[in-house]
């Protein structure tokens, strides 16, 4: 049996898959206590949390060296989006991370900016 250790990653087995259940990781809480969007971004404050954080909360922490989305930090951590916002959550609440709101363009149907995604697609296809 292979079992990645915390250190490593989330504690999954390649046959069984993952060893804990999701919830369990935010200690049964499906409500972050700061208000995060999939597009929020997050970012390491540099502080250290001062109260002991579980494992997936040092994975996550150590995601955010730079500005992070919550969707990109629940997909490396292989947890439900509203699991890894508690965890986020956790850690804005502790001073270990800043988190702001995504920021839309003032007319997101603006023709010259879907253009240019549509562009930007083409390009990369």
């Amino acid at each position: 049996m292979n079992v990645t250790t915390p250190q490593e990653g989330p504690w999954l087995d390649d046959a069984a898959g993952r060893l804990i259940r999701p919830y369990t990781v935010s200690g049964g809480r499906t409500k972050p206590t700061t208000a995060l969007d999939l597009l929020s971004m997050v970012m390491a404050t540099g502080s250290s949390p001062q109260t002991h954080m579980g494992p997936e909360h040092s994975l996550a922490l150590g995601l955010c060296d730079g500005p992070t989305s919550v969707a990109e930090i629940a997909a490396h951590l292989r947890l439900p989006a509203v699991v890894t916002k508690v965890l986020l959550s956790d850690l804005v609440d502790c001073g270990a991370l800043t988190a702001r709101a995504p920021r839309f363009h003032a007319n997101p149907t603006d023709r010259s900016l879907l253009e240019a995604v549509l562009d930007g697609l083409r390009q990369r296809l």
